[in-house]
C-alpha cells in the first residue's frame, strides 16, 4: 500500500531524512520509532505530501506526486502531532472537515457526511463534546478531535504522528484499541509514529527504526526492539524482555548507558 524507495528530505541546510525505504502492506499497522530529531515526522509528512522530497513514493501503485490533493485525501488521512485548531470552531464542525475530499467544490456536507462524523465522535466518546468550542478543551480531549477528523475522511491510509501524545494512560489505550479495531474491521492500512517503545511494539505489525534520518532496522518488533540496538541509537540502558503475550517490553535501567 505504501512504498518508498531512497526517501530523502532537506529541510534548510540540513539533511533530515537519507535513503530511506519503507514497505507498508495493505492492512498492516507499521510504527515509525526512533530518538528525537531522527525524522519521524517528517517521514509522515513526506508521504502526505507535505514537504518536497527526492526518491520515489508510491501510494497503491501510483507515483505520489502524480496525485491531485483531492485524489490523495480519499486515500490518505493524516493527523499531525501539534495541528493548528480554530479555537471557536466547534468539536463537530472541526471533525466534518475531514469529509472535505467528498464535498463539491462551493457545496455543503450532506447529511451522509454529518452520519459519519457523528458515528466517529461516538467511537472516540467526544459526541457530548460535539457542540463545544475547540478552544474550551483540554490537551487530550483535543487530540482525539484531531483523530476525529482524520478517521471522517475514510481513506483506507491512516497517518497519525504521535497519536497518543498528552494522553492519559486509559485514554491512550482507548485511542490505540479504536485504530486496532477499525484496521481490523475495515482494512486500514496505518503507519504511526510513536515516542512509547513498549507500545509501538505491542500495537504494531512490524517497526522502522530511524536514527539520524536513516533507516537502521526494520521487521518484528522482536527484531527490531532488542537491547544492543535500544542502548546504542537511544542512548539508554535498558532491559527487554517478552511480555504476556511474547512481545517485547522495554525497561529502563537506573544508572545510565
Amino acid at each position: 500500500m505504501i512504498r518508498t524507495r531512497d526517501l530523502s528530505v532537506r529541510l534548510g541546510e540540513r539533511d533530515v531524512l537519507s535513503g530511506v525505504g519503507l514497505h507498508v502492506r495493505q492492512g498492516e499497522w507499521v510504527a515509525v520509532i526512533g530518538p528525537n530529531g531522527a525524522g519521524k515526522s517528517t517521514l509522515l509528512k513526506a508521504l502526505m505530501g507535505l514537504v518536497g522530497h527526492r526518491g520515489e513514493i508510491l501510494l497503491g501503485d501510483r507515483p505520489s506526486g502524480a496525485l491531485k490533493p483531492r485524489a490523495r485525501a480519499r486515500l490518505v488521512a493524516y493527523a499531525p502531532q501539534t495541528p493548528a485548531l480554530p479555537r471557536d470552531m466547534t468539536v463537530l464542525d472541526y471533525a466534518l472537515l475531514g469529509r472535505t475530499p467528498y464535498i463539491p467544490y462551493l457545496g455543503r456536507e450532506s447529511g451522509h457526511d454529518r452520519e459519519v462524523t457523528e458515528s466517529v465522535l461516538d467511537r472516540l466518546d467526544l459526541t457530548r463534546l460535539a457542540a463545544r468550542p475547540v478552544g474550551e478543551l483540554s490537551g487530550g480531549e483535543r487530540q482525539r478531535v484531531v483523530l476525529a477528523r482524520a478517521l471522517a475522511q475514510q481513506a483506507p491510509v491512516l497517518l497519525l504522528d504521535e497519536p497518543t501524545t498528552a494522553l492519559d494512560l486509559g485514554h491512550q489505550q482507548q485511542v490505540l484499541e479504536l485504530v486496532d479495531r477499525l484496521r481490523r474491521a475495515d482494512g486500514l492500512t496505518v503507519v504511526t509514529s510513536l515516542h512509547d517503545l513498549t507500545v509501538a511494539g505491542l500495537y504494531a505489525d512490524s517497526l522502522l527504526l530511524l536514527a539520524d534520518g536513516r533507516a537502521v532496522a526494520s521487521g518484528a518488533p522482536s527484531q527490531v526492539l532488542t537491547e544492543e540496538s535500544v542502548g546504542r541509537h537511544f542512548e539508554a540502558n535498558v532491559k527487554i524482555e517478552p511480555g504476556p503475550d511474547g512481545r517485547p517490553v522495554v525497561h529502563l535501567v537506573r544508572g545510565g548507558p
